[in-house]
Parts: structure tokens; sequence; C-alpha cells
């Protein structure tokens, strides 16, 4: 699997990053991980407009979800060829509605299906393209999902946007690659079931023997320096901060 950084600002994009929105190849099949703010212009720099084959968007906060509404745009508009066929996109219950209302001008209450097939996630096991999904609720106000891709003997897991959470710790078992959020500050803040810290990203990598952290959703405000130390001091495989336009091969 090869895993493309598109956005990893946290809450609103930086001056140096959309927000949440990462790239898994693997086959010739590209599935998009969450399309947050500003992340449907940096994708463009890793894949072709029309070249998705499906998206999975962990909960429907703007930050993970709203340029959905200008790929809806893009795919319904589309000057050449006129609308694209449905692409699958699969997302909480209420998916579509959400799009349609944030968008809130579409020609009909229907005209989002017509180019986005919605699948709605529920926690199990299926399959997307090339890859087995597991899917896992986590601790969030809304209804949000952490995800496992596996594919070829290896496995990269997602945390979306969650507090510290069993479930999270049994998604990332014995992952290759843990890309998990790390928003707030050690010591900082403390509202539980919202979001993770640095070090407690840490901790939910050391519980589940991942064998790689890569720290994300980091907002603006967030001094990411202070979450990378954090993470470090307990777990002792390797942590990075996610980069826009990084690559990983896992």
């Amino acid at each position: 699997m090869k895993l493309t950084v598109v956005g990893c600002s946290g809450s609103f994009p930086s001056a140096e990053s959309a927000c949440s929105s990462y790239l898994v190849e693997a086959d010739g099949f590209r599935l998009l991980l969450d399309m947050g703010n500003g992340a449907l212009g940096e994708l463009q720099r890793h894949c072709g407009l029309y070249d998705l084959d499906a998206i999975f968007l962990s909960h429907l906060h703007a930050d993970h979800c709203i340029d959905m509404c200008a790929y809806f745009v893009a795919r319904y508009y589309r000057f050449d060829g006129g609308p694209c066929d449905p692409l699958p996109v699969h997302g909480p219950e209420g998916t579509e509605h959400r799009l349609t209302t944030a968008y809130a001008d579409t020609p009909s209450a229907s005209s989002m299906s017509e180019v986005f097939d919605f699948h709605t996630v529920k926690p199990g096991t299926f399959e997307i393209g090339p890859f087995t999904v597991h899917t896992e609720r986590v601790a969030h106000p809304v209804e949000a999902y952490g995800i496992r891709l596996e594919h070829g003997g290896r496995s990269l897991t997602y945390s979306g946007d969650t507090g510290v959470s069993a479930a999270l710790d049994e998604l990332a078992r014995d992952s290759d690659l843990f890309l998990c959020e790390a928003a707030f500050t050690y010591g900082k803040e403390d509202i539980p079931d919202l979001h993770l810290n640095g070090r407690e990203a840490g901790e939910t990598a050391a519980r589940a023997r991942a064998r790689r952290l890569i720290l994300t959703h980091i907002p603006p405000w967030t001094d990411p320096r202070i979450n990378l130390e954090d993470a470090r001091a307990v777990f002792d495989g390797p942590v990075e901060l996610a980069a826009p336009g990084a690559v990983y091969r896992v």
C-alpha cells in the first residue's frame, strides 16, 4: 500500500496544509480517506480529479468532509463528458443529507446521489476494491469511525477523530502503520471523548503494539513538536509528524 498525506491540519487549514485527507493506493486502486477543507485542490497534486475509485469519510465534521461539496461540483457539472458515474462513498448515517444540506442549492434533493454512490458505515468488516476494511466506532461527539485497511499481509490504521478508545486500541492492533490524530496538548486540554493528545496517541500505539506511528490532525494552534516529544516518551517505535505530500509505503 502507498499512503500519501493530502492534508493533515486539524479543525481548520493552516498556512501549510489542508485539513484531513489521505490517499491510499494498491493494485491501481485509489481510496481517499476524508476530504476536509482545502483537500480537493491538494488532491490534484497527487492524482487526477476523476481518478479516485472510492472515498471513506470517518465522520461528518467539516474539517473531514466539506470539500465533498466542491467535488460534487466537479463531478456533476463536468464540462467534458457530462456528469460522472456514481463514485462509491462510505460514510456514517446521514452522509448524503449532510452534504446536500451543506451545499444548500443542489438541483434536486437527489443530485448528490447521481454522482456519489453512498454506503452507510457501521462497525464491521467489508471490502473496498483490493482492501479488506475493518471499521469501529470511536469516541467523538458525533458518529465517527476509525478504519483499518489490510492488503497483501500489511495493515494501515487511521484513527479519524477520537478520544481514548478501547475500540481504537483493537483496531490498531499490530498495525504496520498507525495514522493517529493528536489534536490536544498533554497537560493543557483535558476533554474526554473528543481528541487525543500526543502522549495519548503514543500510549494507544504502545497498547496496540503498532510498528510505526504518524501523528496527524494537529491544529495550527497546537505546537506539533510538543506532541511529537510526548508521543516518543511513551512509544518505543518510530514516531513522526504527518506533513502534506509525505508518502509512506506500507
